[in-house]
């Protein structure tokens, strides 16, 4: 049993952050020389809820169908709610490029929908996190909350709700889509985030004489 909440907050974190991004995407309103605009915000978060959705499947649903008391039942339920989002989602593409389907519904319904599929998306993944918490020791999760995040980097950018999502065929599924999703991303111009560098780190002394860059720390104190 985990004594850590780090799984419980990453997954928080994770959620706020696309809670942000849906707030962003509904207000899609742009300048009318920049009318890209509002299209950007929709893409960047199809995409990043996207890659979460994959990487989910990837990394929590594993240990919970197989250390989880019950996870089978616990995978069959997320899955249930993470396709719903993923068949909103399709949506929402659809409805922003201008699909002839998507012509009885208006962003109004379709934002609601997509408010409504994500919080049950997101109470669903929540019990994953709890209940794995309750069952694994605290490196277990320590080491589920990077890969979590890991993952997302190279996860597939859209929502695939009908290619399998689990086992050996998920895992092939989501490799092949993330090279399709890469493709097709570039073709349409489509405005994807990519992940954040880390930040450089500062050269030693040594590096500093090389590059004939000195550089003072002038919060060091004085050694003299």
């Amino acid at each position: 049993m985990g004594t850590t909440d780090v799984l419980h907050d990453a997954i928080q974190h994770t959620q706020g952050r696309l809670r942000g991004r849906l707030a962003d995407a509904r207000s899609m309103g742009a300048a009318r020389d920049r009318p890209r605009d509002g299209h950007e915000r929709i893409d960047a978060f199809l995409a990043i809820t996207s890659r979460h959705l994959h990487a989910v499947d990837a990394v929590l649903l594993p240990p919970t169908r197989r250390q989880v008391v019950d996870g089978g039942s616990l995978v069959h339920d997320y899955l249930r709610s993470s396709k719903a989002l993923e068949v909103v989602l399709v949506h929402v593409k659809a409805h922003e490029y201008g699909s002839v389907y998507e012509r009885p519904y208006g962003w109004t319904d379709v934002w609601a929908d997509v408010a409504t599929a994500m919080a049950d998306q997101h109470r669903h993944e929540q019990v994953l996190g709890s209940r794995l918490t309750a069952t694994l020791p605290d490196d277990d999760l320590d080491a589920l909350a990077h890969r979590l995040v890991d993952v997302e980097l190279t996860a597939p950018s859209r929502p695939h709700p009908y290619t399998p999502h689990t086992g050996a065929l998920g895992a092939v599924a989501r490799r092949v889509m993330h090279a399709v999703d890469g493709f097709w991303d570039a073709a349409e111009g489509r405005m994807v985030p990519g992940p954040v560098p880390e930040p450089k780190k500062r050269p030693g002394r040594m590096g500093q004489y090389l590059l004939a860059d000195p550089r003072f720390d002038e919060e060091a104190p004085d050694s003299r």
